[in-house]
């Protein structure tokens, strides 16, 4: 896990392999808060689509893709997921699957631990 405090910066990374990160640019992170449908935050490495904060930020170096949360703010408490293309097939992390599920709590002392 990673963890924060309101105003710091995160990074998030999700590893995977030469079939699928590391071999494509389409790595996509999503934001899910609880009893909600995920929401696109970044697609093709490191594209917002409108309406997202550039606060949020992706990136990738060789297999392992990074999503960047500066400037944490209490609404970024939520699940976070990757996905990546993999030919013809994209896995997406979560439990029991491939790469990094990260969720985030607030702290008793206003902290956010991702």
């Amino acid at each position: 896990s990673v963890s924060g405090s309101p105003g710091q910066s995160v990074t998030i990374s999700c590893t995977g392999t030469s079939s699928d990160v590391g071999g494509y640019n389409y790595v996509s992170w999503y934001q899910q808060h609880p009893g909600t449908a995920p929401k696109l935050m970044i697609y093709d490495v490191s594209k917002r689509p409108s309406g997202v904060p550039d606060r949020f930020s992706g990136s990738k170096s060789g297999n392992t893709a990074s999503l960047t949360i500066s400037g944490l703010q209490a609404e970024d408490e939520a699940d976070y997921y990757c996905c990546s293309y993999a030919g013809s097939y994209s896995f997406h992390s979560g439990p029991s699957s491939w790469g990094t599920e990260t969720k985030t709590h607030p702290g008793l002392s206003g902290s956010l631990l991702l």
